[in-house]
Formats: C-alpha cells, structure tokens, sequence
C-alpha cells in the first residue's frame, strides 16, 4: 500500500508519501481499505517528534479514517465485508490500509457521505467522552469550549446545544466568533482583545461555566478555575498553552470544582471501546437527525498532506481537515 510517513522529526516537508507494508488484521481487528483521514493537532506533534504512537500502534500518522471493510479477522462477526465504516485509530489513517480494533469501528451515519465520515470519529469520541461521559454536562448548565473553530471546537458547541446547555466559546475573531454563533454558540469571547472570565460570568449573571473543555493547557489554568461556577467540572485535553500551571486550591476547594486531564489514544481498548459504544448509540442519533453536523473546512488529496499541516499550524482551519485517498 502507499501511505505517508514521517522521515524524521521536523516540519510539514519531512511527510513523504510512499510504499509501505500491508497490514493484516489480527484476532479481533478490521481491515480497512480507507477513504480518508482527518488532520488533528496530534498528528502535527507526531510530526515534530514529541507525540509518539503507543506501542505497538502503526507508526503512520492518523487518529481517525473512514473506508470499506476488506477483511475480518478471527472472531469478528460486528461488521461484513463491504461495509462503509468509520474508525478511532492510534495511527495508520494516513494510510491507504489499516487494521483497527473491532471496538473502535463504526457504521457510517446515516447521510453522511463516506469521505466526510472521516472527520467524525476523534471529535466525537473526544467530546462524548469528556464532556457527558467524565464532566456530566446536562441541560441548563453552562459549558464553556476553548478553541471553538477548531475540529474538537465546532463539534462540541453543537453538542453543547443538543443537551440543552447554554454555550461559551472563545475563538481569534470575530469572523471565526460568527461562523460558531451560527452553529449555536450563545457567548462569544474573542480571546485576543477579551478576558473570557470577565465575558463569561457577565453572560452568565455572575453564574459562570459548569463545565470547561480546554486545550490550552497551563496558560489558561488560572482563568479557569476563576469562571468556573459551583461544582464546575473543567477538563483539560490539550496542552497548547504549556504544561505547568498554578492552581489555586483554595479557589477550586471554595467552589467544589474538579479539574480533570485526560487522552484518548493511550488509553486501553476496552475503555475506547466502551467510548466509541457510547458515540454509536446517543451520539449517531443527533447526527442522524441533523442536530450535529460534521464541520470540513476543506477536503486535500492525501499527498497533500504536508499542505495540511501547514494549514493547520497557520491557523485560519474551521472544523476539519479531511485527506482523501486516491
């Protein structure tokens, strides 16, 4: 198969695309002739040598893809060859084959496309399983989203909406602040010229975010525990803003806040297992039903691939990146 590599550590040009082994499904995996990947910002610190794929995990970038089932292997009986499918992966997306973990592979959404399919699996499985699975976000509550017109950004706003949440977003302008009002963002803060505790708790009454979902990191780690409301619960997943922060456990203790990290690609299969269950049967609906909307800010052929980073680390992407395969 052709697939794109990583030559060495550095910028977009070191993704080559090249001839690679095939993979072959073992016990309990689904082979995937794939369609196409998404980009997401892990594949760009892969790039840069500083995210590594867990063990035993292809060293191909791609955390996600959409395809056609080519082969079962031993004991798989969920899928049949010939299904389209989309998939949570620990890498191997950029690639024109890959074998994925039956518990990580699900049915394309109904009116959803093949190809935009692949922009599905990492922010639904990121949103659902940090904001309703570990945060508990319900109607009624604040939910605030760092990095709105980012991929993890626009999906969550539209799930945030679909609980009945009020939703805050901080975004770089005012332009990317309205396309996220449009997918029903209720709070705009432009994070560049505004102080998002300020907005939000003014928004808010005074009442501020039950839940954060950030990616920023330590940067933003004072901020936050300052706008959290009372029993707020904030949830950090990216590391943008740095990695060391300091937390004022005074405040937190005051208002009985949480602060939660996680990840999703280095947890174990049976945890991502039981996440991508959970998108299939409560999230698949609402997308189904046109409530949530899969976000491409544009579709590259997958050579492109070095394109695509660039476009990323410029920062003008809305939603997702999809590459195609040819």
């Amino acid at each position: 198969m052709q697939a794109i590599v990583i030559s060495e550590p550095g910028g977009p040009d070191v993704l080559t695309w090249t001839e690679q082994p095939d993979p072959r499904p073992g016990p309990g995996e689904v082979l995937l002739d794939v369609a196409a990947s998404a980009v997401n910002r892990a594949d760009l610190l892969q790039r840069q040598g500083v995210y590594p794929p867990p063990p035993g995990a292809s060293e191909v970038p791609g955390l996600e893809c959409s395809g056609v089932v080519a082969a079962l292997g031993e004991g798989v009986a969920e899928f049949r060859v010939g299904d389209e499918v989309c998939a949570l992966l620990a890498g191997g997306g950029y690639g024109q084959r890959v074998a994925v973990p039956v518990g990580q592979v699900l049915p394309v959404p109904a009116g959803v496309d093949l190809v935009t399919a692949a922009s599905l699996p990492e922010v639904a499985c990121t949103v659902w399983s940090n904001v309703v699975l570990t945060a508990g976000l319900v109607a009624g509550e604040v939910l605030l989203v760092h990095g709105g017109a980012g991929g993890i950004g626009t999906h969550a706003i539209q799930v945030g909406k679909a609980l009945g949440a009020t939703v805050a977003v901080t975004a770089g302008s005012r332009e990317r602040l309205d396309r996220c009002a449009v997918l029903g963002a209720d709070v705009l803060v432009n994070y560049g010229e505004q102080d998002f505790v300020e907005q939000v708790r003014a928004a808010t009454d005074g009442h501020g975010a039950d839940v954060v979902l950030d990616n920023m990191g330590a940067k933003y780690l004072p901020g936050n525990v300052s706008v959290l409301a009372r029993n707020g619960r904030l949830v950090v997943i990216g590391m943008q803003g740095g990695v060391k922060g300091e937390l004022n456990l005074g405040k937190l203790l005051a208002k009985c806040g949480s602060v939660t990290a996680t990840t999703l690609r280095n947890r174990p299969l049976e945890e991502k297992a039981a996440i991508v269950d959970e998108v299939a049967t409560q999230l698949w609906p609402l997308v189904e039903a046109g409530t949530v909307q899969p976000v491409v800010h544009e579709v590259l052929p997958v050579e492109r691939a070095a394109d695509a980073h660039r476009a990323m680390e410029d920062g003008g992407v809305f939603g997702k990146l999809i590459l195609r395969m040819p």
